[in-house]
């Protein structure tokens, strides 16, 4: 315990007429009664990719839900106006059986200046969880995710979660992640307003979000 805590805790006690000792307030403090609500979602009882896939578009990402079979051709039509491709390492190759021979693929090997970031017309990539409540893709930067400017700053971004990657809730997808890992949290594409509440987006991040979640 720090002089200062010591010393605030002290005058604590004198001007309440408490006396006990650290310990024994701590102690005291660690017995009371905390019934917090542990989930807002019970999967047993919530379909909550079903739940993920509304609050997701709501955030005006588009969200299609599908069989794991259809996504190579899933991702084929969605790419198929976007004019260059951003493949991150541990990307699964069966997602990208669907895309055509002369498809222009680009690597992050070596690593893209800003600038190349910026000439990609967008980027596929996995994700470590997604959260029901909040319509929100987590990102952990491992395989098939790359680095977070890869998702910041080409226009388009397309990711793929599984729905067995879906948690009901914050609390549920923070028991998933590894807290030694970088995080990054997407909601929809990137957007803010101004003081008179007009819309901007693709300030931050990609104006276009597709989401495919394959059962």
């Amino acid at each position: 315990m720090s002089a200062a805590r010591e010393e605030i805790l002290a005058r604590i006690r004198a001007a309440t007429g408490v006396q006990a000792a650290p310990a024994e307030a701590d102690a005291a403090y660690a017995a009371l009664p905390r019934p917090y609500r542990r989930a807002h979602h019970d999967p047993s009882a919530t379909d909550v990719v079903a739940l993920f896939a509304e609050r997701a578009a709501d955030y005006r990402a588009v969200v299609t839900r599908l069989r794991a079979d259809e996504v190579p051709a899933a991702i084929a039509a969605a790419v198929a106006t976007v004019p260059s491709l951003l493949l991150p390492d541990g990307l699964p190759p069966e997602w990208l059986a669907g895309l055509p021979a002369d498809a222009q693929l680009v690597r992050d090997d070596p690593p893209l200046s800003p600038a190349g970031l910026d000439r990609v017309g967008g980027v596929i990539t996995g994700c470590a969880v997604a959260i029901a409540e909040t319509g929100t893709v987590v990102l952990d930067h491992g395989a098939g995710q790359g680095r977070r400017a890869l998702t910041l700053v080409p226009d388009f971004h397309l990711v793929v979660v599984r729905a067995d990657q879906v948690a009901a809730d914050i609390a549920d997808a923070l028991a998933r992640l590894d807290p030694g890992r970088p995080h990054t949290l997407i909601s929809g594409p990137s957007a803010t307003s101004d003081i008179e509440l007009i819309r901007v987006e693709g300030v931050h991040g990609p104006r276009n979000l597709h989401i495919l979640i394959a059962d």
